[in-house]
């Protein structure tokens, strides 16, 4: 998936790829760049502000805080990214005889591909696992400074859209799920960290 995803970002963009792209892609109403995926967020939680009282209510503002000085990659080097290339999932990419095959491309389009790596890398649970994925991807691709500076950041954005919704199904639903596991902070950074002392040593 590194070496696929490497290869898409090192094709040549040019004027026909003009639609912004990188968001998560299941709303029409929020499609086009990864700070969709945050604005998003921010209306799954404000559609529930009233209901968070009592102990919940610090943990939220916390959250939607975290959500609102979130890094959308603005700035960062763009390339035509898919917007959900995440290995694993049959909704996304699928093993054939050839290899991954990638597909559902809603999100498709023009931004920064650092958000595509960042969510393929927050799928590794196992921090070490980031390293063959990332080596694969600079076969194409060279990271620079400034993104890995912000890779930790960065990676957040698909699991804080993800955090902000599972906790308003949460309240909604009178669900218990572990909402704010998507989005753990330790996590993130500790991939980052991973990839950052292999790339510079």
């Amino acid at each position: 998936m590194g070496d696929l995803l490497g290869r898409l970002h090192a094709l040549p963009v040019d004027d026909s790829v003009v639609r912004p792209g990188g968001a998560e892609g299941g709303d029409p109403s929020r499609e086009g760049s990864p700070r969709q995926d945050l604005l998003a967020a921010l209306a799954f939680l404000d559609s529930v502000d009233t209901k968070v009282t009592g102990a919940d209510r610090e943990r939220f503002e916390q959250l939607r805080d975290r959500v609102r000085s979130a890094d959308a990659g603005d700035g960062l080097p763009e390339a035509l990214v898919h917007g959900n290339f995440l290995a694993g999932d049959p909704d996304h990419a699928v093993m054939t005889e050839r290899g991954p095959l990638v597909v559902n491309w809603k999100g498709s389009g023009r931004g920064p591909r650092l958000a595509d790596l960042g969510w393929v890398l927050w799928g590794c649970w196992n921090d070490a696992d980031a390293i063959p994925i990332v080596d694969a991807y600079r076969k194409h691709v060279e990271l620079t400074a400034e993104e890995l500076d912000r890779l930790a950041a960065v990676m957040a954005i698909r699991p804080l859209y993800l955090t902000s919704f599972a906790y308003r199904r949460n309240i909604v639903k009178g669900w218990n799920e572990d909402a704010l596991g998507f989005s753990e902070p330790a996590h993130l950074e500790a991939v980052a960290e991973t990839v950052r002392k292999h790339l510079t040593g």
